[in-house]
């Protein structure tokens, strides 16, 4: 079998210290990709806004000069690509992401958050689906030791009945994106049932062209009775960890931030008995490494196999629905019921009305 053409939209700068204005998430792909077995997959082609930006990728990913652009419609045109990366900013991710499911290649592999709006990672999941193109997106921590051990605890039932699930972060959208997919996933049901959430919102903070809070607290249920709650900003350090999850019996934590647990990252205590037991994770830490590589080999070998990864674009879309509700409970200073109902994004609407005035950020 050929193998497997990928083509990348949005290939950004390679930067040793990436920041907010010129991440290149596109470097980690091309790296995943080529740490597939050889003949898996050939890196064919790329596009970026800045020649330049997209001929340096090229350059240091082995892609022909020829088939370097600055219009990914020329390259969805001309390539015949079987895989596509985007790694823009997410407030482009559902036009590009609609205009490469027209392409039909067989698979796009997108970068998180979704989009920018609730219609707008809606629409973008309905196209990939109408187009039979497979969509995932990049929450590759749950690929990580931390988490698969942490979930295998409580599937074992060494906390009991599992009962809530927490994590304390920068922020809801952007970096809680990624938590919101985790949390999911130690759950064991992605949908959600209702959300509610406060938000404090008074000095800019723009990351990656949208807005995100400075500070939330944030409760939800699942569909399976399971619970969550978020700390956010100033609140994070509430939850004392990354991630934990709550049973009947005991408690799991994940990036604990406890001194007694440095070098470890993940840990479980049963109610009744003190001590902490520490689990191994090989080096393995909240972040990685190999987590994106583990993530490209997922959604390239589900797509050859016509089956969903476990990054799909659905589990995706369940996660970030509770964000957006969280937003607009604290618009509407109420509980909301899921399915989402309204198609905006809260915080955002919040912000052009006047009800939230950020001040001046650095």
């Amino acid at each position: 079998m050929a193998p497997l053409r990928v083509g990348f939209i949005g290939t950004g700068l390679k930067t040793d210290k990436p920041g907010p204005l010129s991440y290149g998430m596109a470097n980690k792909h091309a790296v995943a990709y080529l740490d597939l077995p050889e003949g898996e997959v050939q890196l064919a082609a790329c596009c970026d806004l800045y020649h330049d930006r997209a001929g340096q990728f090229a350059e240091l990913y082995g892609i022909p000069g020829e088939a370097v652009y600055t219009d990914y419609f020329e390259m969805l045109a001309k390539e015949e690509l079987d895989l596509v990366s985007v790694a823009t900013w997410p407030d482009v991710h559902a036009q590009i992401v609609i205009d490469t499911a027209r392409a039909q290649p067989m698979g796009i592999f997108c970068e998180k958050p979704m989009a920018y709006t609730w219609a707008n990672c809606k629409r973008m999941v309905e196209a990939c689906e109408q187009s039979g193109v497979k969509l995932a997106f990049d929450h590759q921590r749950r690929y990580g030791k931390p988490f698969r051990l942490a979930r295998q605890l409580i599937e074992d039932g060494a906390i009991g009945k599992l009962v809530r699930v927490e994590f304390g972060a920068g922020d809801l959208y952007e970096y809680g994106s990624h938590n919101f997919n985790l949390s999911g996933y130690l759950a064991g049901c992605t949908r959600g049932k209702w959300a509610l959430g406060q938000v404090d919102y008074s000095k800019w903070k723009v990351v990656f062209g949208t807005h995100n809070e400075n500070t939330a607290l944030a409760y939800w249920e699942y569909e399976n009775g399971v619970q969550g709650f978020a700390a956010t900003g100033r609140c994070a350090g509430f939850v004392g960890c990354h991630n934990r999850a709550v049973g009947t019996d005991g408690i799991i934590e994940m990036g604990p931030r406890a001194p007694e647990a440095e070098g470890y990252h993940l840990r479980y205590r049963i109610f009744g008995k003190g001590d902490w037991e520490n689990v191994d994770t090989d080096g393995e830490h909240c972040h990685g490494p190999g987590y994106i590589e583990r993530a490209i080999a997922d959604f390239v070998a589900s797509t050859k196999a016509g089956t969903d990864s476990e990054l799909s674009a659905a589990t995706a879309l369940d996660g970030t629905e509770i964000i957006f509700a969280i937003w607009h409970s604290s618009r509407i200073h109420g509980l909301v019921e899921l399915p989402l109902r309204v198609e905006d994004n809260a915080l955002d609407a919040m912000v052009h009305s006047g009800a939230l005035q950020p001040r001046p950020g650095s």
